[in-house]
């Protein structure tokens, strides 16, 4: 089919303002529909210090787009009676061991992430430690009870797959999965010997602070991938062959690569994650009544999303070379989707997205007033559509990150957002890191006791960790609070055996643990298994 020069043009201009409204050094699009690559683009640069054009042949890391790469060999081995997707793990991996007294994770509580298990760390140079140490991890609810998101089940099941196959993870994959699907220019797991045939990843300078657009790129952390929670390098162009293969339901020109039955598996009956249903390797969700598959991913120093949309038989995929959230870059491939759908029906194509003004806030009333602290105040005006923070002499116009949380740009505020709590719908305190203000409405408690001895755990603590390399622990009102450096908190609650966990759900899988004790100071944070390191940085 002739793709529609409209699309062609509003895609282009969708790229133009996407790579500057995120700051990104490069990215590649890409349509195609079932039988063929209908369209593909580069912007930007595959390398800063040269200044290297990306182009549609630039291969960029995957990330979790990869997921299916080792789903798909997997159902593969089911298809041939070798495999049983409902029986324990350790039938297959008998090191693999889960302390508790609930029931054994089977491989489909891997493959659509209810098994319990924490996120994972990317700590270790092979995630094969990782998995084996899980023998030390207690969950909190039995397998199969609700979802909760697992690198690290993702990555045993590509060590279940090398045992059943007989094949290492690469290999496995670039025979029962790139070669078929003539994916020529894919790598199969990200390797030095690779790297320079790979674009730069990029992210911020300051990676221990909430992003900003002022903030220079520098080189992200590199480190070699082998995994099954995706570790591919590939060009928009065999990722669009990826997309047809989803798009024909397991069927490729060589083939067909996996059954009627293994592609329903991947994308029916999936788990509510509460935004979209997760099946396997794959999510589903519904816009304006209308059904599509996606996924996003992420390594460190780059970002990817694709979307699928099987009524119209098109799907879209993306790349680029900086970390960051996936989200955003989802919500830019379904607007390309719906623009090429529109095109294709000789209907209205949607309005570009308008580069939104950061300190625009149609509620900064809410949010005015004074709010007083033992230690100091803030003051907040609302301007029209503009909440500013009065400051030492300075006025500053604060920037929307969510509903109730704005960064301020200023060295005194830089290092965390700045925080509001509601009660009753109303604002009435305020938090920026460590420090807790009450506005003029609260009315409650104002001192608040805590345990002897948390205060050795606050500080600041490092790791050589490319997803996480740092976090912070505070105070707030008598509660010890994990201050991620992309902006977001979780409390931490303590729990019997002296360790914490992470976040207020009673099933959540991850803990922090402190230990290593000089004067007065914790100097060892233990996250879900990733030991950080205390940091003379405040």
């Amino acid at each position: 089919m002739t793709f529609p020069q409209s699309a062609a043009h509003h895609l282009e201009r969708l790229m133009a303002l996407t790579t500057d409204a995120m700051g990104l050094a490069g990215m590649t699009m890409a349509v195609t529909d079932r039988q063929e690559l209908l369209w593909a683009a580069a912007r930007g640069v595959s390398d800063l210090s040269s200044q290297t054009p990306a182009t549609t042949e630039t291969r960029f890391e995957i990330g979790s787009l990869g997921k299916p790469f080792t789903v798909i060999p997997l159902l593969q081995l089911h298809e041939a009676g070798r495999l049983d997707l409902h029986a324990p793990v350790s039938r297959y991996l008998p090191w693999f061991h889960i302390d508790g007294d609930f029931p054994e994770v089977t491989v489909h509580h891997l493959l659509n992430h209810t098994s319990g298990l924490p996120r994972g760390s990317d700590i270790a140079p092979h995630g094969l430690y990782e998995s084996w140490a899980l023998g030390d991890f207690r969950p909190a609810a039995p397998p199969g009870e609700y979802f909760c998101y697992s690198n690290v089940g993702y990555k045993t099941l590509g060590f279940l797959l090398e045992r059943v196959s007989g094949m290492s993870l690469p290999t496995v994959i670039r025979k029962r999965m790139l070669e078929p699907l003539g994916m020529v220019d894919t790598l199969p797991s990200v390797t030095i010997a690779d790297r320079g045939r790979t674009a730069t990843g990029y992210a911020s300078i300051f990676d221990d602070r909430p992003e900003h657009r002022s903030h220079p790129l520098v080189p992200a952390i590199w480190a070699a991938y082998a995994t099954g929670d995706g570790a591919q390098v590939s060009t928009v162009g065999d990722m669009a062959a990826y997309l047809r293969l989803l798009l024909n339901r397991g069927w490729c020109p060589s083939g067909r690569v996996i059954s009627e039955d293994s592609f329903g598996l991947m994308t029916e009956n999936g788990v509510w994650t509460g935004g979209d249903y997760y099946s396997y390797g794959l999510a589903t969700y519904a816009v304006a009544g209308r059904r599509y598959i996606g996924h996003g991913g992420g390594n460190a120093g780059f970002r990817s999303a694709m979307v699928v949309d099987m009524e119209a038989g098109l799907g879209v995929v993306l790349m680029t070379n900086r970390m960051g959230e996936t989200d955003p870059l989802v919500e830019v491939a379904q607007h390309a989707l719906t623009a090429v759908c529109a095109a294709q029906d000789g209907g209205a194509l949607p309005a570009l997205p308008s580069p939104e003004d950061p300190t625009h806030a149609p509620d900064a009333g809410d949010y005015a007033g004074t709010y007083r602290s033992e230690t100091g105040s803030l003051t907040l005006v609302a301007n029209g559509d503009r909440l500013l923070l009065a400051h030492g002499g300075e006025t500053i116009a604060l920037e929307r990150r969510s509903r109730d949380s704005f960064h301020a740009t200023h060295p005194d505020f830089d290092l965390a957002l700045l925080e509001f709590g509601r009660k009753d719908g109303r604002v009435v305190e305020a938090f920026h890191g460590g420090d807790w203000y009450a506005g003029e409405g609260y009315s409650g408690p104002r001192r608040f006791d805590h345990p002897a001895g948390w205060e050795a755990f606050v500080g600041h603590y490092r790791a050589r960790n490319p997803e996480l390399s740092n976090f912070r622990v505070a105070l707030r009102k008598g509660e010890l609070t994990l201050l991620n450096p992309w902006g977001d908190t979780a409390p931490l609650v303590p729990r019997s055996d002296g360790t914490f966990r992470i976040g207020r759900d009673e099933r959540g899988p991850e803990r922090m643990v402190f230990s290593a004790m000089v004067d007065g100071q914790a100097l060892r944070a233990d996250y879900t298994g990733c030991p950080y390191y205390r940091t003379f940085e405040t």
